[in-house]
């Protein structure tokens, strides 16, 4: 979860806290680009602002803490706040704590917070009106050279453990001109990477029917395919996120093959266990997934696969945990992230009988984790001796490092890199791989 504060100083000035998912740190770009647009300025501090937004995530139980510890110490330190995001789905709960906060908005509900704003602390002469459009010019809250890209609200799915539709609604799908253009900005505007995100990136469109917009003169269906042939017509990375595997996901690997979009899909698999996905509410046929995923490595052999699971589901038992372990060891996922269950309010998983108890989970955690890892060292000690673009992230006298294609921000591993000369952030270079652990790579830079 990131924490997220934004400097410069001038009045009226509003200070901001962003927590939560990629796709609220799109929320929170939103919001502070429109308030910069209409002339306010952000404070680097409490004490220096006027007003405090807080972003908050409401997705898990810990994530509920965490913002309410956010929006307590908010109030403490400057007494005037605004709360929106995930937790302002609830804001009984928010009110009960602190009914002394000025206003509650839910997730991407720019327009209410930006009044709330306009209410707390107006500012004086013109200003807009209208909610400025999303078009990669705004205020970014990752660095320069790479950038989440969202392309849709929502969820239709009804996954048991997940409250996300009860926060952000159904499936709102973005017209894929909207998203053509603000990608194309993006990379003009020096972006090297664009990050797609959404609740579920591969049924982007179908709430619309797949409607058509303009682009560069052009009609552009909004279809999961031709979004990822567009943008890999732009010359950046294209990293694909939070893609269920509806059958039409196999057409982009080709793509991936070709070189238009990275090698990389991140899948949430959630379980292995066929019982345990039907009590998920997941797609429970996970033979057939073996094929698809050997099938997709016959297409393309460089893909990194990303996943993520959850042990201690309620009826978990120790025959489906073992399932899930070999599973694991026959699908070789390159990328694996793991939570151990944990129940979160209203999500209708709470009622299911045969909860299991916190020190079986733990235990079920730490087995998985030494299982993934295994794998983990295993797929990177292949790629030692090979050559590979790198992403440089960060140059500091400790050391410069990088990104390759297996590796997505913050969430992957890292490229630990051997250069001399002079290497700047943003800058694409190859790296020879000469070592590997768990989860990072080791390697000297070859040219840039």
């Amino acid at each position: 979860m990131s924490k997220t504060s934004i400097s410069k100083i001038s009045a009226p000035r509003v200070g901001f806290v962003s927590l939560g998912c990629a796709k609220a740190l799109v929320d929170s770009e939103r919001i502070l680009t429109q308030l910069r647009a209409e002339g306010y300025e952000f404070a680097p501090d409490y004490g220096q602002a006027e007003v405090v937004i807080v972003n908050t995530c409401g997705f898990l139980d810990s994530a509920r803490d965490e913002s309410l510890s956010a929006i307590g110490e908010a109030l403490a330190e400057n007494g005037k706040v605004i709360v929106t995001g995930c937790m302002g789905a609830t804001p009984e709960l928010i009110r009960s704590k602190f009914p002394e906060v000025l206003s509650i908005t839910g997730p991407a509900q720019y327009e209410s917070v930006v009044d709330a704003v306009h209410r707390a602390v107006p500012i004086k002469g013109d200003k807009f009106e209208a909610l400025l459009p999303f078009d990669g010019n705004g205020v970014k809250l990752t660095p320069r050279h790479y950038a989440y890209l969202k392309i849709s609200e929502g969820c239709n799915n009804r996954c048991s453990f997940c409250i996300i539709p009860k926060l952000r609604g159904d499936l709102v799908s973005r017209p894929m001109g909207d998203v053509l253009k603000e990608a194309e900005n993006l990379v003009k505007s020096g972006v090297k990477e664009l990050l797609v995100v959404s609740q579920d990136t591969s049924a982007y469109g179908i709430d619309i029917k797949y409607a058509q917009s303009d682009w560069r003169g052009s009609p552009v269906r909004a279809k999961f395919y031709d979004m990822c042939k567009h943008l890999g017509e732009l010359g950046a990375w294209v990293r694909l996120h939070y893609v269920y595997p509806y059958p039409h996901v196999d057409d982009v690997i080709t793509l991936m093959a070709e070189g238009k979009i990275l090698p990389y899909l991140d899948i949430p698999f959630q379980h292995a266990s066929p019982k345990v996905l039907k009590a998920m509410r997941r797609p429970g046929n996970q033979v057939k997934v073996l094929e698809r995923i050997a099938k997709w490595r016959s297409i393309c052999p460089d893909i990194t696969l990303r996943s993520t699971f959850i042990v201690g589901f309620p009826g978990e038992t120790e025959e489906d945990f073992q399932f899930l372990l070999d599973w694991a060891r026959e699908a070789q996922l390159d990328r694996v992230g793991c939570f151990r269950y944990e129940n979160v309010a209203d999500a209708d998983s709470n009622a299911l009988p045969d909860h299991v108890p916190a020190d079986v989970v733990e235990e079920r955690w730490n087995r998985f984790m030494e299982v993934q890892q295994e794998i983990s060292a295993g797929r990177l000690q292949n790629k030692i001796g090979k050559t590979l673009p790198v992403l440089i992230d960060t140059v500091t006298p400790e050391g410069i490092v990088g990104r390759s294609a297996a590796d997505a921000p913050e969430i992957d591993g890292l490229v630990h890199v051997t250069a001399k000369g002079r290497v700047l952030p943003g800058t694409i270079i190859k790296v020879h791989i000469e070592d590997a652990d768990e989860y990072d790579l080791y390697g000297s830079m070859l040219s840039a």
